[in-house]
């Protein structure tokens, strides 16, 4: 930890972790961060768990986790009833929502392609892709029109 200062200010934690300032004290103001020390100053102090803690957070939702999933996480990490299986659980749901949105976008694509294929290049009041937007394009959606 030689590279670490006993303490780190928001702006060097930002730099770090290439967090935003703004978005760093909203992590506090939600409980995800815990309020750092202040200087006399008034200025936050960081130490090196709560640079790893942010990472934590920020790798968390590069990957699609909601902040409470997120929140849940971080509990079983500080070892309030740790449980590989429920890491797994929560893991396995977010997996599936995952794959239902991929299942999503292949329908997408689809969609999309048979739009652009079906344009020629016309006059507007002739364009297939603007008709094909009219077109009531509900069924097979799996979230029923909303």
């Amino acid at each position: 930890m030689a590279d670490f200062p006993h303490y780190m200010t928001i702006g060097v934690v930002s730099k770090r972790t290439g967090c935003k300032v703004e978005t760093i004290r909203y992590y506090e103001r939600v409980g995800l961060l815990a309020a750092p020390v202040r200087s006399l100053g008034g200025h936050r102090h960081y130490d090196h768990d709560a640079l790893k803690r942010l990472n934590f957070i920020l790798r968390a939702r590069q990957l699609g986790f909601t902040l409470d999933t997120v929140r849940a996480l971080l509990s079983l990490a500080d070892g309030e009833g740790k449980s590989c299986a429920e890491v797994e659980g929560i893991a396995g749901n977010h997996l599936a929502e995952v794959r239902g949105k991929l299942e999503d976008l292949a329908v997408l694509e689809k969609v999309l392609t048979d739009m652009v294929a079906r344009c020629r290049g016309g006059t507007m009041p002739d364009c297939p892709l603007i008709e094909a937007l009219f077109e009531d394009g509900t069924a097979g959606r799996r979230d029923g029109g909303n």
